[in-house]
C-alpha cells in the first residue's frame, strides 16, 4: 500500500492529535528526565521517535502538499541530504551533550528531527525506486554499525554526560540493530522477489502472475 493510499484512509485529525500528544509527552520533564538519564534511551529511543513523529506528520498531509512541500525542497534528493546530514549530527557525543545540558540545543534537537530527519524522508520515500531506498537502508546501517564501533573502540569516554559502561552498552546495541535491520532488509528484498513470468500475467509454469 502506497502512502499515499494510507493517508487518505487514516483520519487525519485523531491521528494528528495523537502524534502531538506524543510529541508534548516526550518533550515534558518525565518522558525527556528518563531517556535521557541513558545513552541507550537518548541515542535509540528519544532521537529515532522524534524523527518518527516528523515521518508519521509528512504522511498525514493530503499527496498534493507532500508533492508542494517536496518540489520547494528541491525534490526527494535534497530531502534525501537533508535527512542524512540532520541524523548524523545528532550521533556525534557533544551534540547528545548539548542536547542534556543546553535549553537551546535541546530545542534544536526537538525541532530539527522531526522537521530535517523524519519530514523530508518521508517526502522523499513515495518517491524513490528500489535504488533509492537501499541507498536509505545501506546508509542507515552502515552509520549505525560505523557509530557503535567508534563507541566501543573509543578508549576514553566520549559523552561527558555518560559513562564509559553506557557507551559500551550503546555501542553493542547499535551493532546489533544494524545486524537485524540488515537481515529484515535482505530478507524483504528475498521476499519480494517474484519468478521471471514467460509471458505477460502468466508465470514460466502457466499459472496466473
Amino acid at each position: 500500500m502506497s502512502p499515499a493510499v494510507s493517508s487518505r484512509r487514516i483520519p487525519r485529525k485523531p491521528a494528528a492529535l495523537a502524534l502531538a500528544a506524543v510529541y508534548l509527552a516526550l518533550a515534558l520533564p518525565p518522558a525527556r528526565a528518563w531517556l535521557e538519564a541513558s545513552m541507550v534511551g537518548h541515542m535509540l529511543i528519544q532521537i529515532p521517535l522524534l524523527a518518527a513523529l516528523g515521518a508519521c506528520a509528512g504522511l498525514l498531509l493530503p499527496a498534493p502538499r507532500r508533492a508542494a512541500l517536496r518540489a520547494a525542497l528541491g525534490g526527494p534528493l535534497a530531502c534525501l541530504l537533508a535527512a542524512a546530514f540532520a541524523s548524523t549530527y545528532w550521533m556525534l557525543p557533544r551534540a547528545l551533550d548539548a542536547a542534556v545540558l543546553d535549553p537551546l540545543a535541546a530545542l534544536a534537537k526537538f525541532s530539527s528531527l522531526p522537521l530535517l530527519v523524519g519530514l523530508p524522508l518521508a517526502l522523499a520515500w513515495e518517491r524513490l525506486g528500489l535504488i533509492g531506498r537501499g541507498f536509505i537502508w545501506t546508509n542507515l546501517i552502515s552509520m549505525l554499525g560505523f557509530t557503535g564501533w567508534l563507541y566501543l573502540a573509543a578508549p576514553l569516554r566520549v559523552c561527558n554526560t555518560y559513562l564509559v559502561d553506557e557507551q559500551a552498552r550503546v555501542g553493542w546495541w547499535m551493532i546489533g540493530l544494524a545486524l537485524l535491520l540488515f537481515a529484515f532488509w535482505l530478507g524483504g528484498l528475498f521476499a519480494g522477489r517474484r519468478p521471471p513470468c514467460a509471458a505477460p500475467g502468466r508465470c514460466a509454469d502457466g499459472q496466473p502472475a
